[in-house]
C-alpha cells in the first residue's frame, strides 16, 4: 500500500516537472511576440525620422530658391545701376559737347556771308564811290572776322600746306611745278573754318600732284 502511495507521488512529482517545463517552453515560444512588440514600437520612430527628413530637404530646397531668387534681383539691381551710371556719362558728355560747340548753327550760317564779303573785296574798283563802299565792306569783313575769332571760330590754313583730308577738300589737281611739293595745297577756292578743334567746313582747294 505504500508503496503503491510513494508510486503516485512519484507521479506526481514528474507531472509536476513536466507541466513546469511545459509552461517554460510556452513562455520561451511567446517571446519573439515580446520582439515584435518592440519592433513595432520601433516603426513609428522610423518613420517620423523619414518624415522630418522630408520636410528638412523640402525647407533646404525652398532656401536655395529663395537663394537664387535674391542673387537674380541683386543682378538686376547691379545692371539697372550699371545703366543709370553711363546713361548719366552719356547724357553729361553730350552736354558738355552742346556747350562747348554752342553757337555752330550761327557760325556755320554766318560763313557764306563771308564769303560775299571776299568776293567783293576780290572786285578791281577805281572810281571814288567804290573804292569808298569796298572800304567799308572790309570794315565790315574785318568786324565779322574778328567776332568769329572770339567765338573761336577760325579760318583753316591751307595755302601751301600739305593736302589733310580731315581739313582740306580736294577740288582740283595740278601737274607739280619746279619748286612745288607733291600733295601740296597750290589754291584755295573756299576758306575752310573750324569751331574749336571741329571742322565746320573744310577749305576747297586745289592740290598738286
Amino acid at each position: 500500500m505504500s508503496e503503491q502511495k510513494g508510486s503516485e507521488e512519484k507521479q506526481t512529482q514528474k507531472a509536476d516537472e513536466e507541466a513546469s517545463v511545459t509552461e517554460e517552453t510556452v513562455k520561451d515560444q511567446k517571446s519573439p511576440e515580446v520582439d515584435e512588440s518592440k519592433t513595432n514600437e520601433e516603426i513609428p520612430e522610423t518613420e517620423t525620422q523619414k518624415t522630418e527628413d522630408s520636410k528638412e530637404e523640402a525647407l533646404e530646397k525652398k532656401l536655395a530658391d529663395l537663394q537664387k531668387k535674391c542673387d537674380d534681383f541683386e543682378d538686376k539691381y547691379l545692371r539697372a545701376e550699371a545703366e543709370m551710371a553711363n546713361m548719366h556719362t552719356r547724357f553729361k558728355k553730350e552736354q558738355e559737347k552742346l556747350l562747348r560747340y554752342d553757337g555752330q548753327g550761327l557760325a556755320k550760317e554766318v560763313l557764306p556771308v563771308i564769303d560775299n564779303l571776299i568776293r567783293a573785296l576780290q572786285i578791281e574798283v577805281t572810281d571814288d564811290a567804290s573804292i569808298q563802299l569796298k572800304r567799308g565792306i572790309e570794315l565790315v569783313f574785318n568786324d565779322m572776322e574778328k567776332a568769329l575769332k572770339s567765338n573761336n571760330v577760325t579760318k583753316i590754313e591751307a595755302l601751301g600746306q600739305k593736302f589733310n583730308p580731315s581739313l582740306h577738300q580736294a577740288v582740283k589737281s595740278v601737274p607739280v611745278e619746279e619748286g612745288q611739293e607733291s600733295e601740296t595745297v597750290v589754291e584755295v577756292f573756299q576758306d575752310g573754318y573750324m569751331l574749336k578743334d571741329r571742322v565746320l567746313r573744310p577749305a576747297m582747294v586745289v592740290v598738286a600732284q
